[in-house]
Parts: structure tokens; C-alpha cells; sequence
């Protein structure tokens, strides 16, 4: 019955704030100054410290989602519900880019309008670190003062722990795997997860960094055969990875899995928004989808496709499975936080409804 109530109040949440929800203003308004996304090292030290104090004011704020998931503490674990309750309906489909780049919106009006945060949510350039291996752990996105720390003391042994705290592939080259030791997120209490569950198990953010799979997913020669894709469903595909297990990890992979490791939160598919990477690496992927978009903006600007079901073709690598093709009229559920939003309402940036734009 609990379960039931829970469902029932979430329809009607998202019933109500879609018909409430700030799109559809795209023919009565222009987005004639967009924010600008700016790389981590674009900004100035006092804008870095910004973004860093806004997440921990979302943090330190309640959450209004704790009527529906028991593990809701803050305006943060919002989202952090939000991703889970929604992971395995947004990984590995067509609609994967187009659910992530609303996410991310309303996250930022979050950081602005509940923290008084007067930028935009920065992206990772991974490419500019991947150029050497061993000096990829010296990026600022590390530091412990302007960025987000670094790696999760050392397990040897990740058997000991349960089986949804872990990656089910091995990651070669991880190094870490605990708790995050320095940098503004070391002690900070995440409430849900690892795992597809929103109960309350409070715990330390884990890191279990792989430099060798960053170096070898996340660099420029990587980014190019992306958008070089003549298609989006070619895009998506690329993006997400082209076959299952660690030959397969592209980007998207590269990014949780080489900060996740195989016992770090950014690899586990539903909480690893927990730590505060995910938002820049998000980031940095939308930018990307943004950047191919823009190359060809005439024919790519409406252009959509991919499975509305997870694992299907041309994820079909557990057996083939029923789905249908995407359109610009698929529905993306964002929840409490962002009602229902058509694919068609995010597939511009520079729309009044987004209005934003990277450097």
C-alpha cells in the first residue's frame, strides 16, 4: 500500500508541475543573452569557489521530494531520487542526451534561483587532460581547493563489498575505490544509494579512479570519431558505446567509469549523481551533442531517433526486444522537479526555453 500511495503521489506531482513547467514560451519570447557554460579553467578562482559553495548550499537545504523517496535529506538528493527512480528509462535509448540536457537545466535553475549561484554549470573538457596519462590526475578539476578533490583511499580487495556497491565488469588500472579523502566533498554525507534503490543509507562519496580508461575514452581522437556521425541515432550510439563490456566504453563510459572505477559512485548507473563530477562531465556531454548539432544545424537541429526502451536495438545485447523509434514528441519524465517535457522543447539550446550556450 506504502508503495502504491508513493506512486499515486508521484502522477499527480508530475501531472501537476507539467501543466505549470516554464517551456512553451518559444514563440512570445527570444533568447537574446544566454548563459554561457564555461570550462572549469575558463573560470576565475572566486567562480570556481561560486559553483563549489552553491552545490553545498543545495546540499544543506531540505528536500521536498522526501514524501515520495525515504532517502531525501536535501535539495540535492532531489535529484539524486530523481536519476535513480529514472536510470534504467534513460540509459542506453535514443532519448539518453535529450532527458539528461532538461536534467541538467533544472538543476542549474536550482543552483540560481534556491543559492543565489549567478553562473552557469561548467563542463569538463577531458580532452584538454587526456593528453598525457600521467599528469591527468594534476587538472584542476582535481584540486583540492578549486576543484572537487581526488581519488577514494585504496581497496584491494572490492569483493568484500555488495554486489550493487560494484561495477559488473573489471575496470583495469583502478586505484582507489573508498571514500574521497580531501577537497570540499570529503565527509560528505550522501543518503542514498550505491544501487536502484531511494532508502536511506547514509555513507561517504567513493572514488576508484582508472586513469588508463580516461586516457583512453575521454581524449580528442575519441571526441572527433563521435561527431563525425552523420546521424544522431549514429551520435547517440557513439556516445553511449558501440558494445557492451570495457572494449565497448566510449565517452559517456569513460568518464563514470574512469573516476568510478569499480567501487567509486560515478560507476554505478543509478546514484552516481551523488558525486558532484557527474554535473561536469554532463556537461561536457550535452556540449558535445551541441557542437555536432551546430555543425550541421539546417538538418541536425530536428534530428532525432534511437530505441524508447533500454537495451534494445542497437543495445539489443542481451536479445532483441520491442521498441519503438524516438520522435520529437517522445516524452521525457523529469519528475517532481521537471514534469513532462517533449523531446521538440530541448533540442535547441539557444531557445528561449534553455537559453543557454558554451565557450
Amino acid at each position: 500500500m506504502r508503495v502504491l500511495i508513493r506512486l499515486v503521489s508521484m502522477f499527480l506531482a508530475t501531472a501537476s508541475i507539467a501543466s505549470s513547467r516554464p517551456w512553451g514560451r518559444r514563440s512570445e519570447e527570444s533568447c537574446e543573452t544566454p548563459r554561457v557554460r564555461e570550462e572549469w579553467r575558463e573560470l576565475s578562482r572566486e567562480q570556481r569557489l561560486d559553483f563549489i559553495s552553491a552545490i553545498q548550499c543545495m546540499l544543506s537545504k531540505s528536500g521536498e521530494t522526501s514524501d515520495i523517496f525515504d532517502g531525501v535529506k536535501s535539495r540535492y538528493d532531489d535529484f539524486v531520487a530523481l536519476h535513480i527512480w529514472q536510470a534504467d528509462y534513460v540509459h542506453w535509448v535514443g532519448h539518453f542526451l535529450p532527458w539528461h540536457r532538461s536534467y541538467l537545466w533544472h538543476f542549474e535553475q536550482v543552483l540560481r534561483d534556491e543559492c543565489s549561484y549567478s553562473g552557469s554549470v561548467p563542463y569538463w573538457d577531458w580532452t584538454l587532460d587526456m593528453v598525457d596519462e600521467g599528469s591527468i590526475l594534476d587538472s584542476l578539476i582535481f584540486d583540492t581547493e578549486e576543484g572537487f578533490g581526488g581519488n577514494g583511499e585504496w581497496v584491494e580487495d572490492p569483493s568484500i563489498y555488495p554486489d550493487e556497491w560494484k561495477t559488473d565488469i573489471d575496470i583495469p588500472g583502478r586505484s582507489g575505490g573508498g571514500c574521497i579523502t580531501d577537497g570540499p566533498f570529503a565527509g560528505v554525507n550522501a543518503s542514498m544509494g550505491p544501487g536502484n534503490h531511494t532508502d536511506y543509507t547514509p555513507r561517504c562519496i567513493r572514488r576508484d579512479f582508472s586513469t588508463s580508461l580516461m586516457s583512453r575514452t575521454l581524449d580528442a581522437g575519441t571526441a572527433d570519431f563521435i561527431k563525425s556521425a552523420t546521424s544522431y541515432f549514429e551520435f547517440e550510439h557513439r556516445t553511449e558505446g558501440l558494445a557492451p563490456g570495457i572494449e565497448g566504453v566510449s565517452v559517456h563510459g569513460g568518464g563514470h567509469l574512469g573516476l568510478g572505477g569499480v567501487l567509486g559512485d560515478m560507476a554505478n548507473t543509478w546514484s552516481s549523481t551523488v558525486d558532484p563530477l557527474f554535473w561536469l562531465h554532463h556537461s561536457a556531454l550535452d556540449r558535445l551533442w551541441n557542437t555536432w548539432q551546430r555543425n550541421d544545424w539546417p538538418k541536425r537541429k530536428e534530428d532525432i531517433g534511437g530505441p524508447d526502451t533500454q537495451w534494445a536495438y542497437p543495445y539489443n545485447y542481451f536479445g532483441d526486444k520491442p521498441y519503438k523509434n524516438i520522435t520529437l514528441d517522445y516524452e521525457l519524465n523529469l519528475g517532481e522537479i521537471g514534469g513532462i517535457v517533449k523531446v521538440r522543447e530541448v533540442m535547441d539550446i539557444l531557445d528561449a526555453s534553455l537559453c543557454y550556450d558554451y565557450s
